[in-house]
């Protein structure tokens, strides 16, 4: 089985210039693929709210613990009675009072032990699924990164395509001139030249789509994207990739943390029917102030206090049927769980498949078309200085012309598919997120440092600071245009 090393990914991340053949080529290189996936990271609001969905997961823990730990009620009163009775000469007009009641849970059937198991079981599900996260927002980016290249290639080749049949025309025409072509041979020029430019018009508008969608995603605009780095680790068969993905996929192992959450739930539900046993303690003290006793003359202690210890259990004997209902319930959503696992596992297995299938597909694509390429570059010289003789028409050399052009933007769609297919790979493998991808130096978020934090804490006031939002807004960016930096 392949294992991917992290370590080569980042080295090969961080060399970030040696690459796959390039999709657009230009000398002047200011992004590469390592600083839009710095960038995703630390802006991207779909990533911000998931961590902060998983620091909600957290507080899980400690509110599963609360049930463990004492408990203290205090109380304070102060009453006028406005009324006494007729026969009542003692009475107090006035009095204020104060208590404290203390609790300490001892037992409650294995309710709260199997809450707070499952709430950290839930922790760590959660913490895959914000890896989950993690590589689905890489993926994203990936892909609009890799679409502003083939768009801005394609643009390229539209417009010099356009150039082209420009020059053709007016050659064509300058023949037309002087005897040498008929008016048709001038018409499929001029035909051709407009089908061109509403081309290059299409190409430039998916352009403009493409560098929106990479603001959406990374957050902020897209600038000189140079050739990405070759993606390392990629597995030699299906096998090796279902065997990586069946270890390390996110949602895969989320899934079974959930399971096994769903196994302590039965036990809280079954818990309902079982004796709970707690310890109390408590003391009041009442002051009459100077009212008790009424008129007489008798002495009255005009202040009181009490206390109490002591040891309560409750046994129920008969609830309706609830805990059985609530037990049977909580099987019943734990069956769900199970049968989610499996579903989770085939989804995996088949997203892992079809992605090695698209990489594969995709390289050898790259193959054919460069061979296509290389062909109808050969093709177009031969009909031009076959036509220059006499043995080609015109519209021989718009037909070649335009072969060209297909094979080339077949070329450079063919290479954005086979990395971004790759990467899907890597994602479905639980191999693509911010460690695997070198995204270090400070700026990795560990959603275990926040749990860390949370999960002793037992102030009621240790509240955090108010939250503001962490991502970067895009309203401020200027719309895109179809641009190319220059050849």
């Amino acid at each position: 089985m392949i294992h991917v090393s992290p370590r080569a990914l980042r080295r090969v991340l961080l060399a970030g210039t040696a690459g796959l053949a390039s999709l657009a080529a230009s000398p002047a290189l200011a992004d590469d693929l390592r600083e839009a996936l710095v960038s995703t990271y630390q802006t991207n609001p779909t990533l911000q709210g998931a961590r902060a969905q998983q620091r909600a997961v957290d507080e899980n823990v400690p509110i599963a613990r609360a049930d463990s730990l004492p408990s203290v009620d205090g109380n304070a009163q102060y009453v006028e009675y406005l009324k006494q009775s007729s026969n009542s000469f003692t009475a107090p007009s006035r009095a204020i009072g104060a208590g404290v009641d203390l609790g300490v849970p001892i037992y409650a059937g294995g309710a709260v032990k199997n809450s707070i198991r499952a709430a950290k079981t839930r922790v760590e599900a959660g913490q895959a699924d914000l890896r989950g996260t993690e590589a689905s927002v890489f993926t994203q980016a990936v892909a609009a990164y890799m679409d502003v290249i083939r768009d801005q290639a394609i643009v390229g080749l539209s417009a010099n395509n356009v150039d082209v049949l420009q020059v053709n025309l007016r050659a064509t025409s300058d023949r037309f001139e002087i005897g040498d072509v008929t008016r048709t041979d001038v018409a499929q020029s001029g035909s051709r030249l407009a089908l061109a430019r509403g081309d290059l018009r299409s190409a430039q508008a998916n352009l403009i789509a493409s560098r929106e969608r990479y603001i959406q995603v990374v957050g902020k605009a897209p600038v000189d994207l140079q050739p990405p780095p070759p993606l390392p680790g990629l597995p030699a068969s299906p096998e090796d990739a279902v065997a990586i993905a069946l270890e390390n996929n996110p949602d895969l192992i989320a899934a079974k943390e959930r399971s096994k959450a769903a196994g302590y739930d039965i036990d809280i539900a079954g818990a309902g029917r079982m004796p709970r046993v707690e310890v109390f303690t408590g003391g009041n003290y009442t002051n009459y102030l100077g009212t008790l006793g009424g008129a007489t003359t008798a002495p009255f202690a005009q202040s009181q206090s009490t206390a109490q210890a002591g040891v309560r259990a409750t046994i129920p004997i008969f609830q309706g049927g609830r805990p059985a209902a609530q037990e049977r319930q909580a099987q019943a959503r734990a069956a769900a769980t199970y049968e989610t696992e499996i579903a989770v596992e085939r989804d995996v297995i088949a997203q892992v498949r079809s992605a090695y299938s698209s990489w594969k597909a995709a390289n050898e694509i790259i193959a054919m078309n460069q061979t296509a390429v290389d062909a109808a570059s050969l093709s177009l010289e031969g009909v031009q200085a076959e036509n220059s003789v006499g043995n080609r028409t015109i519209l021989n050399i718009l037909d070649a012309e335009q072969e060209l052009l297909r094979a080339k933007v077949q070329l450079v769609t063919a290479r954005r598919n086979a990395y971004v297919a790759g990467f899907s790979l890597l994602a479905a493998m639980g191999k693509a997120e911010a460690q695997d991808l070198g995204l270090d130096g400070g700026i990795l978020y560990d959603p275990d440092v926040n749990y860390r934090r949370v999960r002793g804490k037992i102030w009621d006031w240790a509240k955090d600071k108010d939250p503001v939002a962490q991502s970067t807004r895009t309203v401020d960016t200027p719309a895109q245009d179809a641009s190319i930096p220059p050849q």
